[in-house]
């Protein structure tokens, strides 16, 4: 086994570092990586990254949104929370299974005076609280495996960075939401999580009874991950535009009248817009669908475009801003 040292808090290259040793690095060790993220959402790969985060906040306290190759629901990262990766091959390990891969955090945390419990299809909880959620991505012979285990976040965030919008309809995957609890609550003593950290890769190692080695990423290894880092996990066409096809209502009372919003979002791009209501036109609204209809669903992208087009010379009494804010 190999104990994959990485010191990286860049969520983008976090997400790529696991992608590069999967496919490109020596398939025949079982790797282990811990790792930690910023204030970061980790959308599911199958999911609307729309659908699953509360935007505005989102925005406003600089929380960073990154999509990850397997699927499931989106899950809250911070300093406070701890990431693990196993990465095997198949061939060279009997069991697959989401609860084998449990049973050495239960073990560690076991040792810690903690009763966990495997539950359900992806979950590791305490006393009925979920504190880990897990995933799987194959690729040919091999496997992915990663999870969370909530140590010390902050679950005020958590709950509001996780509280979507209403107003999206698709087929995307949606994220379960459960109870939480992080595991410093506990434990007696003030266990740091970097402390925490330590005694959770000696347990691993202890619970497989098998030698491992410590490495540390290399000059090549770490441009390789920024190649894809620059090629998927920093792109918005990855992370928001990758999204599954999906719908967005919103009705809006403004000076001058009521808006009913209707947009149809595929890979990223407006396909459809239509704009119903009491409103008045100074221009035709049909050329304002026009303008935006092809357009990236983004932003930035549609802000400087509806300031340069002035939406109040389209509909009376109706904003830029008031636009923006209602698409997002």
């Amino acid at each position: 086994m190999i104990n994959i040292i990485n010191n990286s808090n860049n969520p983008y290259f976090n997400l790529a570092l696991e992608e590069y040793l999967l496919k490109y690095a020596d398939p025949g060790t079982k790797k282990l990586i811990l790792w930690q993220n910023p204030p970061t959402i980790v959308v599911g790969k199958h999911q609307n990254a729309l659908e699953e985060i509360n935007y505005p906040y989102v925005k406003d306290n600089n929380i960073q949104v990154v999509r990850r190759l397997t699927g499931g629901g989106a899950v809250y990262h911070d300093l406070g929370n701890l990431n693990f990766t196993f990465i095997i091959n198949r061939h060279n390990f009997p069991r697959t299974d989401f609860a084998v891969f449990a049973e050495p955090i239960i073990y560690c945390l076991k040792s810690l005076g903690i009763k966990a419990d495997f539950d359900g299809r992806n979950d590791i909880t305490v006393d009925q609280k979920k504190f880990s959620g897990n995933a799987q991505y194959f690729y040919q012979d091999r496997l992915l495996h990663h999870g969370t285990i909530l140590f010390d976040s902050d679950l005020s965030v958590l709950g509001q960075a996780l509280k979507p919008k209403k107003n999206y309809t698709s087929k995307a995957v949606k994220s379960v939401r459960s109870r939480v609890t992080n595991l410093k609550s506990y434990l007696s003593g003030d266990m740091t999580i970097q402390t925490f950290k330590q005694q959770l890769a000696n347990s691993i190692f202890a619970y497989h009874n098998r030698p491992y080695r410590e490495y540390e990423l290399t000059a090549n290894d770490v441009s390789e991950v920024n190649k894809l880092v620059e090629a998927r996990y920093s792109r918005w066409e990855w992370n928001f535009g990758s999204s599954p096809a999906f719908d967005y209502q919103k009705e809006l009372t403004f000076a001058g009248g009521n808006l009913t919003l209707y947009f149809n979002i595929k890979r990223g791009l407006i396909t459809e817009c239509k704009f119903y209501g009491d409103f008045f036109e100074h221009r035709s609204v049909d050329e304002l669908e026009g303008l935006l209809t092809g357009q990236r669903y983004e932003e930035a992208n549609l802000l400087s475009l509806l300031e340069s087009a002035d939406v109040s010379q389209y509909i009376r009494g109706l904003t830029s801003e008031q636009l923006i804010k209602c698409l997002f």
